[in-house]
């Protein structure tokens, strides 16, 4: 079977995005991962696969990670979807209502070639996360490897736990999260984000993505720190998170507000692949 994909990334957070409207696309946990590694298939942190609605939007999009799971959210990857329909003719509008499986988000190309998604209300309440917790509570001790740490939690439509620490570069990434990433207190695993305060509008952040390790980026993760950053005093509504990637700019109003992301979009080639 040939399957055409395109490749693309959001600050170095790379997908292959697969075109499910103009082509049959029906791929299995094996075929998945084997488009995403990176020695032997085209390489890539998540496949994206477009496909028309089921409901009233105008496409559907659906999330696989490089493990072959499927997943709810991806900020950057929404930024690379917005671009795709737009370079190959599958919309004209600049404003695209989307399927997903945390529900409907509608990102906004503008102008300058950047992207804005609204990625929706952040969800605190535990059970929604889902996080084993009595209660909800800004902060969380969470036990690993015989130590206690300190941890937020929020979903953006997928989970996110937080950590504040003083330096980001040498922050336990690797070995810390993919301890917190598949912890019991978190039933279908969680992103790890750690996060450094630079100032009250910036701050440099690395996050362990649930299924694919570290990434150069991850939109969600970027929202969830701010979030966890505004909620804990330490920031303004407006933020600049730097990743290794780049930066994304995140705004929330707080309480009841959506969270609104804006950054870069790339289409690095197009090619077709035998499976």
């Amino acid at each position: 079977m040939k399957l055409r994909f395109t490749k693309m990334h959001g600050l170095g957070n790379d997908f292959v995005v697969l075109d499910g409207i103009n082509q049959s696309i029906e791929l299995n946990r094996q075929q998945l991962r084997f488009l995403a590694d990176r020695h032997v298939g085209v390489g890539c942190d998540q496949i994206l696969l477009i496909e028309k609605p089921a409901g009233q939007a105008d496409f559907r999009y659906r999330i696989f990670n490089s493990d072959g799971g499927e997943v709810e959210q991806c900020g950057n990857g929404a930024r690379c979807f917005v671009r795709y329909v737009h370079d190959h003719g599958l919309t004209k509008k600049n404003e695209i209502r989307i399927e997903t499986l945390s529900g409907v988000i509608s990102p906004k190309l503008e102008i300058s070639g950047d992207v804005t998604v609204n990625m929706g209300k952040p969800v605190f309440d535990p059970q929604k996360i889902p996080f084993i917790a009595e209660r909800y509570d800004l902060t969380y001790l969470l036990e690993i490897a015989h130590d206690l740490v300190t941890i937020s939690v929020v979903s953006m439509g997928n989970p996110h736990a937080v950590r504040v620490v003083h330096d980001v570069d040498s922050a336990p990434v690797e070995s810390e999260g993919v301890l917190i990433e598949s912890h019991p207190r978190f039933p279908k695993k969680v992103n790890v984000g750690y996060m450094q305060v630079i100032d009250r509008n910036h701050i440099k952040l690395r996050v362990f993505e649930r299924g694919a390790g570290e990434t150069l980026a991850c939109g969600t993760g970027a929202c969830a720190a701010v979030v966890t950053g505004i909620n804990l005093g330490l920031l303004d509504q407006q933020v600049i998170v730097s990743t290794r990637g780049g930066d994304l700019t995140i705004n929330w109003q707080g309480n009841d507000q959506p969270v609104w992301m804006t950054g870069p979009a790339v289409t690095v080639f197009e090619g077709e692949i035998n499976l």
